[in-house]
């Protein structure tokens, strides 16, 4: 018999999680590292783990629903498509490929060896796989390497990465409801990536039509522009921006896709070339300091509540899959940048470049746990993989630029 357990009211709930997210956050900004990582511990600390302060209601997973939201547009704003192209260009392609598919069948083989079930070890394999965007462009920028020849390959590996990864989970999700037989999963496979066809159809069409109005000038940003002008609501840039998101959001959902994959694919179309650089600024702006002030830390410190260290009763699978989150994303960064004929030095550091999993494996460990295609146990070595892995990037990558020098 479970014993019930006292529950605050919702909002003071709110402020306490929200406070203590911040501190934290902001002792570990000082410290140059991700805010998350301050903003998970502080819900392990107030969540079930210690304190038993606060429980994750229905109501905080709401507030993190729409956090994952802000985090995945976010995301997709530092993407341009043209730049995911490139990354299919000439021999990038081999080390993107390299950087992805060693890592997700490293994953999927420590899975595999500690019997866990089919889902369970394709989605450890997607985890292991992705490279977090957001904390590699800023792991970068605190170096001062964003414009450095290693560290543009990184950010282009590491968009195509993100890429692939929510086309996966979007084929993944729909499987979750079937039997698993080979048979249904073949089917229900087969009809997620008809799904997923249609859906990236629909995508190059509106990215082909935005790319003809803009040879033809700025003619979008023009219009945009006056219809902003002739609208009397606050904040009607904003407003239409997340119509146009929710457009993609709905579709994907109509589709069986997740959400997020809508999302984030739609913010990707926006740049500055379509709507111009003050109003790309403003939506970028209003949604980080919505996203950053309020909706992420929510969902980074309710991560925290739902982690259950206790519930880790497998600790030889928790060392494995943090080994092989290492060594085969440096490896798979290694090998495809030798076979793309970089020096050997230059390899290592794309392969420790891509090693920081953070907000976007965080956000699919997430949504898997919610979906009951993971259980707590592997729910929370996921958590701690991320987090080490955001935590040793910075570190490791100093060093690696150190000997390209």
């Amino acid at each position: 018999m479970i014993e019930p357990h006292f529950e605050l009211p919702f909002f003071t709930n709110l402020l306490i999680l929200l406070v203590t997210a911040k501190i934290f956050g902001e002792v570990f900004e000082r410290f140059k590292q991700p805010s998350m990582i301050g903003e998970i511990i502080a819900g392990i600390i107030l969540g079930p783990s210690l304190l038993g302060l606060i429980h994750r209601t229905e109501d905080i997973k709401v507030i993190s629903e729409l956090g994952i939201f802000l985090l995945v547009i976010i995301a997709g704003l530092e993407i341009n498509i043209d730049d995911i192209l490139k990354s299919l260009k000439g021999r990038n392609i081999i080390i993107s490929i390299m950087a992805f598919f060693i890592p997700i069948f490293g994953g999927i083989a420590v899975g595999y060896f500690f019997e866990q079930d089919i889902m369970t070890t394709v989605f450890i394999g997607l985890c292991v796989a992705i490279t977090a965007l957001p904390v590699s462009i800023r792991i970068l920028m605190d170096l001062g390497k964003i414009n450095s020849e290693v560290g543009q390959k990184i950010i282009s590996i590491a968009i195509f990465d993100d890429v692939l990864a929510l086309s996966i989970l979007g084929v993944l999700l729909n499987i979750k409801d079937t039997d698993m037989s080979a048979a249904s999963v073949v089917k229900a496979g087969s009809i997620s990536l008809i799904k997923l066809a249609i859906f990236i159809g629909l995508l190059s069409v509106v990215y082909l039509l935005i790319k003809k109005v803009l040879r033809k000038g700025d003619y979008i940003q023009q219009s945009l522009d006056k219809l902003v002008g002739f609208l009397k609501g606050k904040e009607p840039l904003f407003a239409l921006f997340f119509v146009f998101v929710l457009l993609f959001s709905t579709f994907t959902e109509s589709l069986g896709l997740h959400f997020i994959v809508g999302a984030f694919f739609a913010s990707m179309l926006i740049s500055d070339s379509l709507i111009g650089k003050e109003n790309l600024k403003a939506i970028e702006t209003t949604t980080n300091n919505m996203a950053m002030g309020f909706l992420a830390p929510v969902f980074f410190a309710g991560i925290g509540l739902e982690f259950n260290f206790s519930s880790i009763d497998n600790i030889a699978l928790l060392l494995a899959v943090i080994a092989v989150s290492y060594l085969s994303k440096i490896a798979g960064g290694f090998i495809g940048g030798t076979l793309a004929g970089l020096p050997k030095n230059v390899s290592l550091t794309l392969g420790v470049g891509l090693n920081a999993r953070g907000i976007m494996e965080l956000v699919i460990a997430n949504i898997a746990y919610k979906n009951g295609l993971i259980n707590t146990e592997v729910f929370s070595i996921l958590v701690i993989m991320g987090v080490l892995t955001t935590l040793t990037t910075p570190l490791l990558l100093k060093k690696a630029f150190e000997r390209l020098s």
